[in-house]
């Protein structure tokens, strides 16, 4: 193979691999949409105030069994960790009818900010939400470090978000 064949296979092989990273991790650290809010109290969020803390914002829906599953973990969560600067988002989906998440909100005993996306403006503000669960973790800095469709895997989270509250201490 001559020099010139060699220098094209290797530039395809980093353009494919820099495509394919692109491709399978949209949200790799994009900034998080710079958004407002009302949550079901009524009270005003900015995404943005919430920077140099750890943020969870999961999309759910109270006919979502992976939702309903995954919540126990989530709350277990937040009683642990929001002393220590995490904040869970929970986003009810524009279909689901409000008073079944204001329901299920109170029997769940949910002590996490919920918020009813009704126009789905929320969703839109991150990419087009239309499965759930769907988590995304944000970062203390505002960036998008991990997004998933489907139910988390809580020990990884967990360790992840310990990871930056305690950067976030030292630093």
């Amino acid at each position: 193979m001559k020099t010139r064949d060699i220098f094209i296979a290797v530039f395809m092989v980093l353009l494919l691999g820099a495509l394919a990273w692109l491709w399978f991790s949209p949200s790799g650290l994009q900034r998080a949409p710079d958004i407002s809010f009302k949550n079901v109290e009524g009270e005003t969020m900015e995404l943005q105030q919430l920077q140099g803390r750890p943020v969870l914002v999961t999309f759910w829906a109270t006919s979502c069994p992976g939702c309903i599953e995954e919540m126990p973990h989530l709350i277990e969560m937040y009683h642990d960790l929001a002393p220590r600067g995490l904040e869970i988002i929970g986003v009810a989906m524009a279909y689901d009818p409000p008073n079944h998440v204001m329901r299920m909100r109170e029997e769940r005993d949910i002590p996490y900010p919920i918020v009813l996306d009704i126009d789905s403006e929320i969703a839109r503000a991150f990419g087009d939400v239309k499965l759930t669960p769907t988590h995304f973790l944000i970062n203390p800095r505002g960036r998008i470090v991990h997004h998933k469709i489907g139910e988390l895997d809580m020990d990884k989270v967990r360790d992840r978000i310990l990871a930056m509250l305690e950067s976030r201490a030292q630093g």
